[in-house]
C-alpha cells in the first residue's frame, strides 16, 4: 500500500519537461514544493516514485538498483509524450540516478541538475562497517523520524530503517555512476549544501572535476544541510533550477 501523499505526481505545464528523481528511503513528496515551483515557471513536471519506496521497507528489500532505474527511464518515456524537451533533476540518490540517465540518454536530456548528489557519504555514518552483502538479508539500520515543519506531510513519511542489502544497492550505483563520469557530457548544475551530512560537499567537487560536459557549474549552498529541496534555504534552490533550465 502506498504511503498517503507519497504518489507519483503530474504537474501540467509548458513544452520543456522536468523530471523529478527523489532520494534513497524517500518518496515523491519530497520534491513536491519544487515541482510547483517549476510549474509556476511554465515548465511539466513528472516525479515518479521509484520502486520499492513510498510502500514499506519490505518492498524496498525486494528491488534492485536497476528496478529503481527502470522507474526514472517510465518517467522519462511518459514525459517524452507530452514535451519537445526533457531535463532532469534528481536529489541525492536521485541524482545519482540522473546521471546514469544521462549516460543512456545523452542528447535525449536537455539539461541536467542534482542536488546533494553522493558520490562520497559522510564517514560518520559508519559504511565502513557494512557487513558483506550475504549477511544482510535481514540486517537493517534506524533512521530518525522526519519532524520538519511547513512541507508536504509525506514527506516526512519516509523509511525509519534502511534495509542494508538496500545500502549495498546504493553502494553499488554510486560506484557504477563514479566510474563513467566521463562520458557524461549533458549541460550541467550541481548543487550541493555545505553543511551535508550525508553526502560529503566534496562530492560536488568531484562531479565537476571528472564530468566531460563543457557546460558545467558548481553551486555550494552556505549553511543547507542534505535536503535541499525541504530546507530553509530552498527558494535559492529553486530559483537557481529554473534560471539554469531557461538558458537556450
Amino acid at each position: 500500500m502506498i504511503i498517503k501523499g507519497a504518489e507519483s505526481f503530474f504537474l501540467p505545464g509548458g513544452s520543456h519537461g522536468v523530471l523529478l528523481i527523489h532520494g534513497f528511503t524517500g518518496n515523491p513528496a519530497e520534491l513536491l514544493l519544487l515541482g510547483k515551483y517549476l510549474q509556476s515557471k511554465n515548465f511539466t513536471v513528472l516525479c515518479m516514485r521509484l520502486a520499492g519506496h513510498g510502500t514499506s521497507e519490505a518492498d524496498l528489500i525486494r528491488t534492485t538498483r536497476d528496478d529503481w532505474f527502470n522507474s526514472v527511464l517510465d518517467g522519462f518515456s511518459i514525459l517524452s509524450g507530452c514535451c519537445s524537451k526533457i531535463s532532469i533533476i534528481g536529489h541525492s540518490m536521485g541524482g545519482i540516478l540522473a546521471l546514469k540517465a544521462a549516460l543512456l540518454l545523452n542528447e535525449k536530456i536537455f539539461r541536467l541538475i542534482t542536488l546533494a548528489a553522493p558520490i562520497f557519504i559522510n564517514e560518520e555514518l559508519g559504511l565502513k562497517f557494512l557487513p558483506e552483502r550475504e549477511k544482510c538479508f535481514d540486517l537493517s539500520v534506524h533512521k530518525a523520524r522526519r519532524k520538519l515543519k511547513n512541507i508536504p506531510a509525506a514527506a516526512n513519511r519516509v523509511y525509519r530503517k534502511m534495509p542494508f542489502i538496500s545500502i549495498h544497492e546504493l553502494v553499488d550505483l554510486i560506484e557504477d555512476v563514479k566510474a563513467n563520469l566521463s562520458k557524461i557530457d549533458r549541460p550541467i548544475l550541481i548543487i550541493h549544501g555545505r553543511e551535508d551530512k550525508t553526502a560529503n560537499f566534496g562530492s560536488a567537487n568531484y562531479i565537476y572535476e571528472n564530468i566531460k560536459s563543457p557546460n558545467k557549474t558548481v553551486m555550494l549552498i552556505e549553511h543547507a544541510g542534505h535536503l535541499l529541496p525541504l530546507v530553509d534555504e530552498r527558494e535559492s534552490v529553486f530559483e537557481m533550477a529554473s534560471d539554469f533550465l531557461q538558458v537556450e
